[in-house]
Formats: C-alpha cells, structure tokens, sequence
C-alpha cells in the first residue's frame, strides 16, 4: 500500500511531551506512524497492530530494515483480540484509522477492508484506546473532518478528553479535509489550530514543510 499524507501528517504532528516509554501504533498499514515515531523519539518499545495479512507482512519487512529494528515489533491480530490479550498500557497511542468512504472505494478487496469502519468502527477504537492507554498517556488519531464533533463527543464517553485540534486542507480556498486530534485522560484547554498543506500543485506551504521535512528525503 501507498505511503499516504494522512500518516506521514499524523507521525509528524503526534506530539512527544509526555516523553513515552511505550508506542502503539493500531492499524499501522505498512509501519509508516511507528517508524517515524521510532525515528523521532527514544521510546524503548514500539508496538504495531495490524489485522490485513500482506500489510502485516510489509510492516514486518520494514520494521525488521530499520534502523530501529530493536525497538520495534508488528502483531498480526485484530484490535479486540489484542485488548483481550495484553496487561501493559502504553503512554502514546497513534492511529490512523481506516474508514469508509464512497470515493475511496477501490476493485482491491483488502484496500477496501482496511479502509472501511467496519474493521475498525470508532466506538471500538475509542473503547479499546480508554483500556490500552496508561494514565498519563496520550492519545493521537486522524479522522475525516466530517466525523470530528461525533469523535470527540465519543472519546468523551470513554473519558477521553480533548486537548489539541489541527484541521488540515489542501489548499488555502479549498474545504477542510482532516482532523488531527490528541487526547487524554485530563481536560485541558483545547489548542485549534488550521494547516494548509499547499499553495498549489506540488508548491507546499512553509508550515507543512516545517511540519514534515525530516521524513522526506527531498522536501
């Protein structure tokens, strides 16, 4: 599968205050969030979940090229099997969850499983991130803009709690696309913010260079 914005944007924005320990990455596609979080910070343990057999397979192949071979390791299971599973909790959480989308269908049976909600349905995401999060964790995610308002209220069941907002568009006159959000178990004044990725075609704006340069070889 094709590197997409959506996760370079996600590894690049995912903040790294709390300075975590332990990273899970749940839906990691081909590895890209969990090696750029491996690139960018010192987390002994980084984790990966990933359910579509050959994404699986290209994960691990990435992880095993790095180099940070060591700190990084993919399990091919699904997310509720994982959370039935596992004891730890982890201080980051990232996600960039597939969701369905009627232009984003394609002839590709699995592309279009992976990117459908119904392998992975928010309210089971969120859920899930509530038991797997340690307490002073944080918890990144991107989403369609059109799903923010929901999401949050969601999260917000789970007593997950909205600190950082950045809505993404392409362009400066076109609609807002994304929503990069984090979250955590402590309410705090919401910082909104607005990025613009570019001016025009393949012309990108200073703050999404700045934003994303160190995982680019030409940026």
């Amino acid at each position: 599968m094709k590197v997409g914005t959506d996760g370079v944007l996600l590894g690049a924005w995912t903040s790294l205050k709390n300075k975590p320990y332990s990273i899970l990455d749940i839906g990691s596609g081909t590895g890209l969030i969990a090696l750029q979080l491996a690139q960018k910070s010192n987390a002994e343990l980084i984790d990966a979940i990933e359910i579509e057999p050959n994404a699986y397979e290209e994960c691990v192949e990435n992880f095993e090229n790095s180099d940070w071979s060591d700190r990084l390791f993919c399990y091919h299971t699904s997310l509720k099997e994982f959370v039935e599973e596992i004891e730890d909790t982890y201080d980051l959480i990232v996600s960039n969850p597939p969701f369905y989308n009627e232009n984003y269908l394609s002839e590709d049976a699995s592309r279009n499983k992976a990117r459908s909600t119904s392998s992975l349905p928010f309210d089971e995401l969120l859920l899930s991130v509530s038991k797997l999060l340690s307490k002073d964790g944080i918890f990144s995610v991107i989403i369609p803009f059109k799903e923010e308002v929901d999401f949050i209220e969601n999260a917000s069941i789970n007593k997950l709690y909205i600190n950082k907002i950045t809505r993404v568009k392409g362009t400066e006159n076109s609609d807002i696309k994304r929503s990069l959000l984090e979250f955590s178990f402590k309410p705090n004044k919401v910082e909104i913010s607005e990025l613009t990725i570019e001016i025009e075609r393949h012309q990108y704006t200073s703050e999404y260079i700045n934003l994303v340069k160190d995982f680019y070889l030409k940026m």
